[in-house]
């Protein structure tokens, strides 16, 4: 990884404690799957866009509906449990 590339990771996680006044660092917890069946959401909002099949990683569990997530472009949102396999 490049240093560019690391200090823009750097900015986003600053960005997402700020956003979300989340504590200490940000560990992943979990990875799940969206399920393929699920109908793909624009997102917005505090809500983070969802593709078939897509991978994200769980950062964190906020409740029964909720759950704070990661996708591969490092955007965190909270996204609707429904919608993921094995929540």
């Amino acid at each position: 990884m490049t240093l560019k590339e690391c200090k823009k990771e750097e900015k986003a996680d600053r960005e997402f404690q700020k956003k979300f006044k989340f504590e200490g660092s940000i560990n992943v917890l979990t990875q799940m799957m969206v399920d393929p069946a699920a109908t793909e959401k624009r997102g917005g909002g505090k809500n983070l866009p969802l593709r078939r099949g897509e991978i994200l990683d769980v950062i964190q569990f906020t409740n029964q509906e909720q759950i704070l997530c990661r996708n591969s472009q490092r955007r965190c949102k909270s996204t609707g449990a429904e919608a993921l396999l094995g929540a």
